[in-house]
């Protein structure tokens, strides 16, 4: 067997077949800190939550686990914190005194008549869920737009016009529904656009809320997280007390609302109980926000009094009943706009609140055909009563 020149075989392998193979870099206890954490990472990017290590689920408990861990240790948390995308790392800071607690109690939790105070038979500690994070509420600076909302629902519960149930499910979380949670009261005012969150298993649809809390606070957490809150909060949801339940299939379609105009031109401020009767798909407060621009609102602020939340029906063909029920107040007025141009403002009526109440109550009822609005008296009158002269 003649000799090899393997000089010349290495300098002719063009394609690098016969170079030894680079062995693969040893991983380093930094790299299975990185590794572990993004494991960790993955798992609220796929459930929009932290991973508890008190659960039953094995492959969380285990995360939840390697959470706690890391967030006992300072040095780990500097490590990973270019990879904290969610925030999984940052703690809150402990209270300097009592009061800095109890003024940081944005729910409400401390002042809890419940016996949540006893620490004797406190739950296991759980991970923070991010989502609702304390960082994330700040204060409503348009809260006097949605104060209004809370008391009249507040006098709802308490006249029996309205009630709680237990919290139906993450479906019922609505744009314009009302829960409480905690003993504190909250509005979904917005529900924004669907999102889409792939992750290598599926792909998750979110919608973020804009949540107003009557202590002056406000959320945009997730509809996810705000069902979880309720779910293990003893949540409830404010509905009608004409209604048994909201159930899965109810459409809400609407708002039919009642203003009073804050003006101070003495044609419009003297005149009592003089109200704007108006529907609106979303939210009043939006509809509402420049009204002092608008002819229809008079040229000037107004105010909610009432606002009632509608279900399976066409909401403007309520509102048209309650036009024609008091067609014979409604305010004759016309306005030149700031464009030069003369406008009649409709939709205003000369009737007192409680019975522009009663007159939804009919409607829903369906009884409303049998009654009409007497000018004289201010009262709904059954046309019975009517025909005999009482």
């Amino acid at each position: 067997m003649s000799g090899i020149d393997f000089q010349n075989l290495f300098d002719s392998d063009e394609d690098g077949l016969l170079d030894t193979p680079e062995k693969a870099p040893k991983l380093t206890s930094s790299d299975r800190l990185e590794r572990s954490f993004l494991e960790i990472v993955e798992f609220y990017r796929e459930h929009d939550r932290a991973p508890r290590s008190d659960t039953r689920q094995i492959a969380e408990r285990k995360l939840g686990a390697r959470l706690d861990g890391i967030l006992a240790n300072d040095e780990k948390i500097a490590a990973l914190a270019h990879l904290d995308e969610f925030g999984l790392l940052v703690q809150p800071e402990a209270p300097a005194s009592l009061d800095d607690l109890l003024d940081g109690d944005d729910l409400g939790l401390l002042d809890d008549g419940t016996g949540i105070l006893d620490t004797s038979d406190l739950p296991q500690r759980k991970s923070p869920d991010v989502s609702m994070d304390a960082a994330q509420r700040v204060r409503a600076e348009d809260f006097e737009a949605f104060e209004p909302l809370f008391e009249q629902k507040h006098a709802e519960l308490a006249a029996g016009s309205a009630k709680l149930v237990s919290f139906p499910g993450i479906q019922h979380i609505t744009e314009g529904s009302f829960f409480v949670l905690n003993g504190v009261m909250l509005f979904v005012a917005e529900v924004g656009e669907t999102e889409y969150k792939e992750s290598t298993v599926r792909v998750n649809r979110r919608e973020r809320l804009r949540v107003i809390f009557e202590n002056g606070t406000e959320s945009s957490m997730y509809r996810q997280s705000l069902g979880i809150r309720m779910g293990e909060g003893d949540g409830h949801a404010v509905v009608p007390a004409e209604f048994e339940s909201i159930l899965a299939d109810d459409v809400a379609t609407g708002y039919v609302y009642v203003l009073r105009s804050l003006s101070d031109d003495p044609q419009i401020s003297e005149i009592t109980d003089l109200h704007k009767i108006g529907f609106s798909r979303g939210p009043v407060e939006g509809r509402i926000a420049h009204a002092e621009k608008q002819p229809t609102y008079l040229m000037a602020p107004v105010e909610i009094v009432a606002s009632y939340r509608t279900y399976n029906m066409k909401t403007s063909a309520l509102e048209n009943l309650l036009h024609r029920v008091f067609a014979e107040v409604r305010l004759d007025v016309s306005q030149v706009g700031k464009d030069g141009r003369r406008y009649e403002p409709s939709e205003w009526y000369v009737v007192p609140l409680e019975v522009i109440d009663q007159a939804v109550s009919l409607i829903s009822s369906g009884a409303i055909v049998d009654y009409t609005y007497d000018t004289a008296s201010k009262r709904l009158r059954a046309r019975q009563a009517e025909r005999s002269g009482k």
